[in-house]
């Protein structure tokens, strides 16, 4: 999301500079035009003290590198780089905007980073959230600030927005993304899986993503009897790719924001089964439309709809052909206005 918009930017012509705390390079390809600086203080605290001497530290740097910017404004993303940011621009005369991409009710930072933010939240020009569901966290004093603005859908060129074409006989897949953390119920998806593979020797479940639950999540598969057919396949820098070969798409999240990779996949034509869950698919899915929506942490009401698609390929093909229209609802030109109107307002606020 991040590259995204630095890319849609610098096409404009507008000069971005792209901070990151870490020192990694990007996973995610830059236009040329974008100055991308790590900065490279990101580590681990070994207690409160020293947590509160690095973070002090990163703010200082983050300050600096602000400073060294020929910037308007600044936005910054995710909980406490959030909180940080808006510290380090104090007395600098510049509005900074803070966007939240997860449910703050489920996603949890800590008792002291949470009051850091209700406080200082409200010292921002506009704050950002993916859902009106996202939005009822906050006090009336953030509340007047934010602005409800989705992640557009950023499709490649090279893809083609059609329903998948696969030979007959060939077998099937189902897809699901994401980091193999708890967050992402990829546990939850395997049960679901493991309750109706027998019915369905065709399909097999491919699992995209890397995380500190894999080791758990390969020992599943095998308590389960999944191994010839359900896979964790690592990271790929092809999404688009590994969507357009498969048949159906599952998401299995315990919580969200406004998921990107349930977007791709509709717009990659796929038909979609997600869990009710805070927040994001019921924004993104038209249920029985263009997916399915199941009740949330619902395992045997996820496996009866798995089995269901799997077993209907009609029903399949009817819900792929609305979902592709994804692509439209949450177009980049409409995304990027709607961050474009609020770094607008930000910029006026400040030269009040």
């Amino acid at each position: 999301m991040v590259a995204h918009l630095a890319n849609a930017w610098a096409t404009k012509g507008w000069p971005v500079s792209l901070l990151t705390l870490g020192s990694t390079p990007s996973f995610y390809s830059l236009d040329s035009r974008v100055n991308y600086l790590p900065l490279g203080v990101v580590g681990e605290s070994a207690n409160a003290f020293v947590a509160v001497a690095n973070n002090l530290r990163r703010m200082i740097t983050l300050r600096r590198a602000i400073r060294a910017q020929n910037t308007a404004a600044v936005i910054s993303f995710m909980d406490a780089t959030n909180v940080l940011t808006v510290l380090a621009v104090q007395g600098l005369s510049l509005p900074v905007i803070v966007s939240e991409w997860v449910d703050p009710t489920q996603h949890l930072i800590g008792r002291w980073w949470d009051i850091l933010r209700r406080f200082l939240y409200s010292r921002a020009a506009r704050v950002i959230v993916q859902t009106e569901r996202n939005l009822e966290y906050y006090p009336g004093s953030i509340k007047r600030i934010a602005r409800v603005i989705p992640n557009p859908v950023m499709v490649p060129k090279e893809v083609q927005l059609c329903v998948p074409q696969h030979p007959p006989g060939r077998s099937k897949v189902a897809i699901a993304m994401g980091r193999l953390v708890e967050q992402k119920g990829f546990d939850l998806l395997l049960h679901a899986f493991s309750r109706i593979a027998s019915k369905h020797p065709a399909w097999t479940l491919d699992i995209w993503g890397e995380g500190g639950k894999r080791s758990e999540l390969e020992s599943l598969i095998s308590k389960l009897g999944l191994k010839e057919r359900a896979r964790l396949c690592g990271l790929t820098r092809q999404p688009f790719e590994r969507l357009l070969e498969a048949d159906l798409f599952v998401l299995s999240s315990r919580y969200e924001g406004l998921p990107n990779v349930l977007c791709e996949a509709m717009a990659c034509g796929l038909p979609a089964i997600s869990f009710d869950c805070p927040t994001g698919p019921r924004e993104i899915i038209r249920d029985g439309l263009d997916g399915i929506l199941v009740r949330d942490g619902d395992v045997e009401a996820l496996a009866e709809a798995m089995g269901r698609l799997m077993g209907d390929e009609s029903e399949r093909k009817r819900l792929s052909a609305r979902a592709v229209e994804v692509v439209e609802r949450y177009s980049v030109e409409k995304v990027v206005g709607m961050w474009e109107q609020a770094i607008s307002e930000a910029v006026q606020i400040k030269k009040r």
